[in-house]
């Protein structure tokens, strides 16, 4: 897998992806195009597409940074004769269509075989009927239940990842005992810190980007749903239009504007930054006491896999205390690919408890699969104990009538930009009354 910092390819383990590409031709929509899939003359193996932001278009060419998946997906040709070649996403285009518009188009149009979908794809090309019921499958029977209830739509399981993401607070540990300060669990703590920070002279605590401060939102609004023992009744409610999905939000969007308000955060810095690129440097020299980021970013040492000082990463704060935060992404098939079968078994084989392993391995991240483990860097532990524990909230959800993720990245900005908590709020009322409309 790629962290690609400049557009947050990383939402294969997180979402609101914002590269973005260009087609080559307007109109490219049928097999036909010979783009879609490498020439196959009779008498050889199949070949099964894949589209993803994979940056490997050639399936014999070198690429390290995706080994993991590599590994797996040659296991499949192995085991099954095939050939699945990549059909591949790149950023040179990114301002004219993002990588979800891509995949909606290439999906709806039967270009692709496979696809490796972020959040808000999943929920709408579920909802089309566009996507195979991957239930069926063998390894389908190890999924953890949050895989399931991610990525179920309609009753049917669209999806399935090789790697849970997870989102936590990045904290510089040396700097929080410098000034005598416990990690933060709540809001209310978390809030001190930053005062004490900036009394020190830290003058802004929270290095934030354009991307990922929907985190502190998700930890408040949906820490009692998903951890209070009421959540289907809670998400069947928000559904029917019982409950309102701004009364869930609104703390959260609070909270945000006093950070703002205060100056912990920089409003105007963080419209227009990039994640990781924009507050990494301040972080890793120490300037900078608390990032956000996601599980890879850890064990990268492009990213904070290696830093000078003690870092440890947190959940988000909340009313239950530290507070994961997983978004979902995941592999699906066309229901009307040309090679949907051959499709869903290589699945079969990259989700098996045996690939997943290696990958897992591999990657060092959080399997998708109950059966498989891997010990994770001594920085990761705390955030990893709160999700062994079973206590997170789901930055997506595809049994939600409103797509979570993508959404709500949008409407923060609109916030970072100065609307008003009541103008994010309304945003969020008229989303839920687009959904009911439909329903």
């Amino acid at each position: 897998m790629k962290h690609h910092k400049h557009n947050c390819v990383s939402r294969w383990t997180a979402a609101c992806l914002a590269a973005a590409m260009l087609l080559a031709q307007a109109g490219c929509g049928s097999h036909d195009n010979p783009q879609n899939l490498l020439p196959q003359d009779d008498g050889e193996e199949l070949t099964i597409s894949l589209f993803s932001p994979m940056e490997k278009t050639d399936p014999n060419a070198e690429n390290v940074a995706r080994s993991a998946t590599d590994l797996t997906i040659a296991m499949a040709e192995e085991r099954l004769n095939l050939t699945v070649s990549y059909i591949t996403y790149t950023a040179e285009n990114y301002q004219d269509k993002t990588y979800d518009d891509v995949t909606l188009d290439r999906a709806r149009n039967n270009m692709d075989d496979m696809y490796l979908l972020n959040p808000d794809t999943i929920l709408i090309l579920g909802a089309e009927g566009k996507l195979m019921d991957l239930s069926g499958l063998e390894s389908a029977k190890n999924l953890r239940d949050i895989i399931r209830t991610a990525n179920t739509v309609d009753g049917k399981l669209v999806a399935i990842p090789q790697e849970v993401a997870a989102y936590g607070l990045f904290v510089n540990v040396d700097l929080f005992n410098q000034y005598g300060l416990a990690l933060p669990n709540t809001p209310e703590e978390f809030l001190e810190c930053c005062r004490v920070f900036q009394e020190n002279g830290i003058d802004t605590p929270i290095g934030a980007n354009r991307w990922w401060l929907e985190t502190f939102v998700f930890a408040q609004a949906y820490a009692d749903l998903y951890n209070g023992g009421n959540t289907e009744a809670e998400i069947e409610a928000l559904n029917t239009g019982k409950a309102r999905y701004s009364d869930y939000m609104r703390p959260g969007f609070e909270f945000l504007q006093t950070l703002i308000d205060r100056g912990y955060i920089d409003a105007e810095t963080a419209l227009v930054s990039e994640a990781i690129e924009a507050e990494g440097p301040d972080f890793l020299a120490g300037r900078t006491p608390i990032v956000m980021a996601y599980w890879g970013a850890a064990n990268t040492e492009t990213a904070y896999g290696k830093t000078d000082f003690e870092m440890q990463v947190i959940g988000f704060p909340s009313s239950l205390g530290q507070m994961p935060v997983m978004p979902m992404t995941g592999w699906a098939v066309g229901a009307e690919a040309e090679h949907a079968e051959a499709a869903m078994d290589v699945l079969d084989v990259i989700l098996s408890d045996e690939a997943l392993q290696v990958y897992s391995q591999t990657n060092r991240v959080i399997s998708p699969s109950k059966n498989v483990s891997v010990e994770c860097v001594p920085a990761l532990r705390p955030l990893n104990a709160r999700i062994e524990e079973g206590i997170y909230v789901l930055g997506s959800n595809a049994g939600m009538s409103v797509e979570q993720w993508g959404n709500t990245c949008l409407i923060v900005r609109q916030l970072l930009g100065g609307a008003s908590v009541d103008e994010c709020m309304a945003a969020f009322d008229q989303l839920q009354d687009a959904a009911l409309s439909q329903s």
